[in-house]
């Protein structure tokens, strides 16, 4: 494993737990557990920018649906960290897509049995390893410094033909369309950016109540999505119009 991404997660747990945790490493993939406030929080997620293929989603299943077996009710951590999706020949032909969506339900599985699921963005998260790992937690969060993107800008220009220019000045009223962690958090996919005291942030993700997904409703309130919540309401009213 390079050294210098587990000195970084090191430095993470140990401001997050003190010496009350213990990690495995096993290649990109990490997994243990730490003690928080008297009780024991499951840890899992993968490192060193990982890209997300199907042997490491279907590890990162199993060990969740352990946690489920094993601890019913133990709150998971889960450090989000990957470049998205493996791409190799052989992930995409034994259906790679099925083994991340695998991941996706376990997770929500999880939260649905009332473990309190928190994704943490450390470092980088891309396109469907975002998706798949911290927009199935119950509320993500992201490290201060931390990069977060569907696609790379200059990418986003070469597939929509949208010079880089004119794609800077959508996202100051549409900022899906954006990359970065200030923008992915005015959406309302990221709940809050953790900086200073860790401890106080984990505490205080811990205690926030259970409830139905705020994703849309962070999204108006913030200004970045204005209209998810209002289509949601009206479905769930059954108006044909806004």
């Amino acid at each position: 494993m390079n050294e210098q991404s587990r000195q970084s997660l090191e430095r993470l747990f140990s401001e997050l737990f003190g010496e009350s945790y213990k990690v495995d490493f096993d290649g990109s993939l990490l997994h243990g557990e730490a003690t928080f406030g008297g009780k024991t929080i499951a840890i899992l997620g993968t490192s060193e920018r990982a890209y997300i293929s199907a042997s490491l989603a279907l590890e990162q299943a199993r060990i969740v649906l352990d946690v489920m077996r094993d601890h019913p009710g133990r709150p998971i951590l889960l450090v989000v960290e990957n470049s998205g999706q493996k791409l190799s020949l052989f992930d995409e032909l034994i259906g790679n897509n099925g083994f991340i969506a695998h991941l996706s339900t376990c997770l929500d599985a999880a939260r649905r049995r009332g473990h309190k699921v928190i994704g943490l963005v450390h470092d980088l998260a891309i396109s469907g390893g975002f998706m798949a790992t911290g927009m199935a937690t119950g509320d993500c969060y992201a490290c201060e410094g931390a990069e977060l993107r569907v696609m790379a800008p200059e990418a986003m220009s070469r597939i929509t033909r949208i010079p880089l220019e004119r794609l800077g000045e959508l996202t100051k009223s549409n900022p899906i369309l954006g990359p970065g962690v200030a923008n992915f958090e005015r959406i309302g996919a990221i709940a809050g950016v953790w900086s200073g005291d860790l401890r106080a942030h984990l505490r205080n993700a811990l205690a926030s109540p259970d409830c139905e997904d705020s994703r849309r409703d962070l999204g108006e309130e913030r200004g970045g999505r204005q209209l998810a919540a209002k289509v949601a309401r009206a479905v769930r009213e059954g108006r044909q119009r806004l």
